[in-house]
């Protein structure tokens, strides 16, 4: 996973609310195991309309969605998250999210911005035209008319993202502290070690603690 420090650029002015996974990406497009080429079926029925906001070249290559209220609810599927990153979403903005949707979006590099109402409706609107900024050293969203809109990330949330630290990520990271576990057990408990085979296996390129 990529860190994620600051998003800016234009934004998908989207607003709607209750926006469940089936919109996201449908049903059809879950057979494959992979990640690459969903952003293909992303919002596949709203792009079926005329005129739609996803196919407005004044979005093209947006990495901001701001949606409404409820964003993400529905079915648990990983794909909705997977198939934004593959749009080029970083960063979603709305007033609530499904909880799972949210974890989901957390764990794909994807920053889960809740602002109140009025605050997005702000940003709908300023997206129009213009490019919205989301700061996680600062933990806000401005725009170049001098909004500035702060939120909150759970601490441990916005250390991954910043970082870009995955669950594997993380592990990795402990890989030194993990190793001289392993052999304090080796020593006191050798019966157990002898079995195993797996101490003192290193991992190449991860991080030290």
């Amino acid at each position: 996973m990529e860190p994620v420090r600051h998003v800016a650029g234009r934004a998908i002015p989207f607003g709607r609310k209750n926006v469940d996974t089936d919109v996201i990406i449908p049903a059809h497009w879950l057979k494959t195991i992979t990640r690459s080429g969903l952003g293909r079926g992303a919002f596949e029925t709203v792009r079926a309309q005329p005129g739609n906001i996803f196919d407005d070249p004044r979005y093209a290559g947006a990495s901001i969605l701001i949606a409404g209220d409820n964003f993400g609810c529905g079915s648990s599927r990983e794909h909705a998250a997977w198939a934004l990153a593959d749009m080029g979403v970083k960063a979603v903005i709305a007033p609530s999210f499904s909880d799972i949707f949210s974890g989901n979006a957390f764990k794909n590099g994807i920053v889960p911005v809740v602002l109140p109402q009025e605050a997005v409706d702000r940003l709908v609107e300023v997206a129009k035209e213009q490019p919205i900024t989301v700061d996680l050293e600062t933990m806000t969203v401005t725009t170049p008319y001098q909004d500035r809109f702060t939120f909150e990330l759970d601490p441990f949330r916005r250390r991954c993202l910043m970082e870009g630290l995955d669950e594997v990520g993380l592990t990795l990271a402990r890989d030194t502290a993990i190793s001289k576990f392993e052999g304090a057990v080796e020593q006191s408990r050798p019966w157990i070690g002898s079995r195993s085979g797996y101490a003192s296996i290193a991992v190449d390129g991860a991080g030290r603690t």
